[in-house]
C-alpha cells in the first residue's frame, strides 16, 4: 500500500473547509484513501467528519495512504495547500 507523508499547509489545520474539500476529492477518486497522524489509527479520507477527529495543525505531518498511488500523491498535495484561501 502506498504511503506519502504531506505538512499540513492550511492555516487553521485540516477543520471543516480543508477538510471538505480534501474528502470530496477522495470521493471523486473512487478508490481507498486514508489519512492518520503518525501512529494513530487511519482515517477514511473520503470523510470530513474523520478527517476532523485527527485534530491536524498547520505544520503537523499527517501520512497518507491508500491503494493507488496516484489518489495518495493527489490527497498529500491537497493536505499540504493552504485550502483556506
Amino acid at each position: 500500500m502506498p504511503v506519502q507523508t504531506a505538512v499540513v499547509g492550511s492555516a487553521a489545520g485540516l477543520h471543516a473547509r480543508p477538510a471538505a474539500l480534501i474528502a470530496e476529492k477522495a470521493e471523486e477518486l473512487g478508490v481507498e484513501v486514508y489519512l492518520a497522524l503518525p501512529g494513530d489509527e487511519p482515517v477514511d479520507a473520503d470523510s470530513a467528519l474523520m478527517i476532523m477527529t485527527l485534530g491536524a495543525a498547520k505544520g503537523d505531518t499527517v501520512e497518507v495512504s491508500g491503494d493507488d498511488a496516484a489518489a495518495v500523491a493527489t490527497i498529500a498535495a491537497l493536505v499540504e495547500q493552504d485550502l483556506d484561501a
